[in-house]
């Protein structure tokens, strides 16, 4: 069962373009490097709008599953849908755990301690900050695993991905797209369309399992709030890829990756 500390709401009584404004920004960073930016999200809901642990990672999801299901059209229309479907071994294969992480994912974290919902939300910053640099620095290069090998690979990723797309709220991309592509070969383009797809079922059942105890009732108590951010981070998600390739990897990824492990430490040492 949940506890009061984890999902009691500290409700913001911020104005809607303050609200909006914060969803755009954040949309604007996640924009830029193809992402969502819901790792960056999640921190704001707790230190600048006073969300507690639990209902900032339920509100973070709900936006997360809105901004996937906008996403997903348009990258359809970048990727021949044809050329996604010819690749559904590789979603089954991650789906194949990922959902069962999700259910996991979900089920831990409702029953942790808050304090404990907080360190462990700080230590998958650390490990987004590392996935941002790895996928967009990094040459990844194909592990060319036998397929005996490969597809328990997978199954293992997959869960690893739901577990921690369900404790943070995530859609999973970050982690997603270099799982894609190292174990299976894909290309960076055809991999994040093949991680939206696996993202929305994953989401879905990181949903169900939450609403079991009331959890998401949170998010029905801040449908205004929840609304206006999200749309907000589809504004700054268009605006930001536009602006994608205007500022170096070299520079941008790093500063990010910074911004991240900032915000871990803060929510190590959140009280």
């Amino acid at each position: 069962m949940t506890t009061d500390q984890n999902l009691a709401p500290l409700r913001p009584t911020h104005s809607a373009p303050v609200v909006f404004g914060a969803g755009a920004a954040i949309g604007v960073l996640g924009g830029m490097i193809g992402l969502g930016g819901a790792e960056f999200r999640l921190p704001l809901l707790i230190s600048i709008f006073g969300f507690a642990a639990l209902s900032a990672v339920l509100l973070n999801k709900a936006m997360s599953l809105v901004v996937v299901l906008v996403a997903l059209p348009a990258r359809l229309a970048a990727v021949p849908a044809a050329e996604v479907a010819a690749r559904w071994p590789v979603a089954v294969n991650l789906l194949a755990g990922s959902l069962l992480g999700a259910w996991a994912g979900a089920s831990w974290a409702v029953r942790m301690r808050s304090a404990t919902l907080y360190k462990v939300l700080a230590a998958l910053m650390v490990v987004m900050a590392a996935a941002l640099v790895v996928t967009h620095i990094t040459t990844l290069d194909t592990l060319a695993l036998p397929l005996w090998a490969q597809i328990p690979s997978g199954v293992v990723a997959g869960f690893g991905i739901g577990v921690v797309a369900a404790i943070m709220g995530v859609a999973g991309g970050e982690l997603l797209i270099p799982t894609v592509v190292l174990l299976f070969g894909e290309d960076i383009k055809t991999a994040g369309s093949l991680s939206l797809l696996v993202s929305l079922p994953t989401m879905l059942v990181a949903f169900a399992r939450y609403s079991r105890d009331g959890s998401f009732a949170v998010v029905g108590a801040n449908i205004r709030f929840t609304t206006i951010m999200a749309a907000g981070s589809i504004a700054g998600a268009v605006l930001g890829g536009l602006l994608l390739g205007v500022f170096s990897d070299l520079v941008l990824i790093p500063l990010l990756a910074v911004i991240l492990l900032v915000s871990a430490v803060k929510l190590a040492r959140h009280n």
